[in-house]
């Protein structure tokens, strides 16, 4: 049953018998009310003060500290506590004021029901009687005293009664079955086991309603219809449930991201650019190829590409397609049914393109892949669909790929080592991380960084490098590339026993490649100056004397190259 205090609007201040009408004004902004009660001491209704009433005083040229008692309407409309809202709806079809005051059984204010919250009120309730009558289920309401409150058409037409038979009557008595009375004293929702009448199985979900920490009713919903497609439903959850626990088993064996754009570190302008490039490459969709030699960094890319898309709460997956045997690769690549060959998971297994739907798939070294393979890629990245080995469903996945490569694509696809369509599927975005030897200006940096990152792992304390070192880490080609300053650099710390790295901790090859270089050179130079020349010279071989690029590749200004050219007279 629901009573006016269901719907009105609790009133926690009343003006009083003192009132002045900026208490009134103030109020009503505050409350966003139109007709305010006024109450004596005992908080026992007064009267109103209305809208209508401030309007007055204004016309007659109150000031804000007159008493508004005068302009108090003391014939106020109002409603008890404990009537029905059925009650409240037939009295606002008659009366014509807009607000009542809502007063307890002592007489006193507790609050305020307007026409327009009892008409909302009114249609939210018929909305509610609409659904519940049209309900595909059955639905019973019954009262504080077991009584059937409310029953709607699915439940009759079960049972074939009408709702004359049932309405107002003890529910023990109609539907002892339900066994809806016990609800009142559980105070718990609980779910029947399975009945059956007229050869149709149904089931009752007793549900209390609980009021002010008091059971003042219980609904009953008797689900009949479709019981067995229900059944079956949860059945394929089931299964559903316990191949998704073994996907999420095998999800949590793939990566998430690990780099950003801050774990790149340069001084170097084209690099800074191409981090640039790369960042605005990632927010979009299309497929990007790394390009760059071994050591270079083209994983972290990757990483904070995916770091910085709209794809960075998905997975990041990660494959290494040169690492990987040829016969296994496909079924790493797109997993294999149960069954599929001998020794295959009795359960089956799913692919990296699997794993990383809703992600980006990191494909290293893609130009290792078999020409085979090749055609089998190109389907997923043109139709996003495969199927897995020993499979007949086509699977259809949502990936972005990162693709990455040491290796000169372009030579292989005139060789006929790489398929032409894919290079061109695959090279939508390309990016090219140049050596370190052409960004001499950041050995410095990775130095000082790997340093500080080695003391951490290995536990050393190695403060610094010794200037003979230093410069023969300055001065060397480094092949291998970042990765190869990383090892070096932790195999000096290994050694290094003073706290600052010296000559017999780098490895023997590096010195006697860098010392025989240096002697070369015009000893009028110090050790600094002498590295510092020759890799201008160098990176001016290299760049076929263009003075902008060789600027940009040493990360000093073209003015600086002007002045270091002047001095070494190059």
């Amino acid at each position: 049953m629901t009573y006016i205090k269901d719907i009105m609007t609790p009133v926690t201040e009343t003006l009083g018998e003192m009132s002045t009408l900026k208490e009134a004004l103030v109020m009503m902004k505050e409350n966003k009310w139109n007709t305010l009660p006024v109450t004596n001491d005992h908080r026992e209704l007064v009267g109103v003060f209305t809208r209508s009433s401030v309007y007055k005083m204004i016309l007659n040229e109150q000031p804000l500290s007159a008493n508004v008692m005068e302009y108090v309407i003391d014939q106020p409309f109002t409603l008890p506590v404990n009537m029905t809202f059925r009650e409240v709806a037939e009295i606002v079809k008659t009366t014509k004021v807009g607000t009542g005051i809502v007063l307890d059984e002592n007489k006193k204010v507790v609050g305020l029901a307007t026409q327009t919250d009892i008409v909302r009120a009114l249609m939210l309730k018929r909305k509610l009687d609409t659904a519940i009558e049209h309900a595909y289920d059955g639905i019973i309401l019954i009262d504080e005293k077991s009584r059937i409150e409310m029953v709607n058409p699915a439940l009759l037409d079960l049972f074939n009664l009408q709702q004359q038979d049932v309405l107002h009557q003890p529910v023990d008595q109609v539907f002892p079955h339900f066994h809806l009375s016990k609800a009142f004293h559980t105070e718990e929702a609980e779910l029947s086991d399975f009945m059956e009448v007229n050869g149709i199985k149904y089931i009752v979900h007793r549900i209390p309603i609980v009021q002010d920490q008091k059971v003042i009713g219980v609904l009953g919903k008797v689900m009949y219809r479709q019981l067995h497609e229900v059944s079956i439903l949860f059945k394929k959850l089931e299964k559903a449930e316990s191949k998704a626990a073994y996907y999420l088993s095998e999800l949590k064996k793939s990566e998430q991201s690990r780099f950003t754009w801050d774990h790149i570190m340069t001084n170097d302008a084209y690099l800074d650019k191409l981090k640039k490039s790369a960042a605005k490459a990632a927010k979009g969709r299309s497929t990007i190829l790394v390009r760059g030699e071994s050591g270079t960094g083209k994983e972290l890319f990757a990483h904070a590409i995916h770091a910085s898309s709209a794809r960075k709460e998905g997975p990041f997956v990660e494959v290494n397609c040169a690492a990987i045997p040829e016969q296994l690769l496909e079924s790493e690549f797109f997993g294999y049914e149960e069954g599929a060959f001998t020794g295959a998971n009795r359960k089956g297994k799913i692919g990296k393109f699997d794993l990383a739907n809703g992600g980006t798939l990191f494909l290293d070294e893609v130009g290792d892949m078999s020409l085979v393979l090749q055609a089998k890629l190109l389907r997923v990245i043109q139709d996003r669909e495969f199927y897995r080995v020993g499979g007949t469903e086509r699977i259809h996945v949502d990936v972005r790929i990162i693709a990455a490569t040491n290796r000169p694509l372009e030579e292989m696809v005139q060789n006929g080592e790489f398929r032409e369509d894919l290079y061109y599927r695959l090279n939508v975005i390309s990016l090219y991380i140049p050596p370190l030897r052409e960004r001499k200006g950041d050995v410095q940096l990775l130095i000082d960084h790997i340093m500080k990152e080695l003391n951490r792992v290995l536990s050393t304390s190695v403060t610094g490098i010794k200037e003979e070192a230093l410069q023969c880490l300055l001065y060397y080609d480094w092949p291998g590339n970042v990765r190869e300053l990383k090892n070096i650099l932790e195999r000096a710390m290994t050694f290094a026993e003073t706290g600052h790295i010296q000559m017999e901790d780098l490895p023997e090859y590096l010195t006697t490649k860098a010392e025989s270089a240096l002697l070369s050179l015009d000893q009028s130079y110090s050790l600094t100056e002498q590295a510092e020349m020759s890799a201008i010279q160098k990176v001016m071989e290299e760049v076929n004397g263009n003075k902008a690029k060789a600027a940009r590749l040493l990360g000093i200004s073209r003015s600086g190259l002007y002045e270091k050219l002047k001095r070494y007279q190059l």
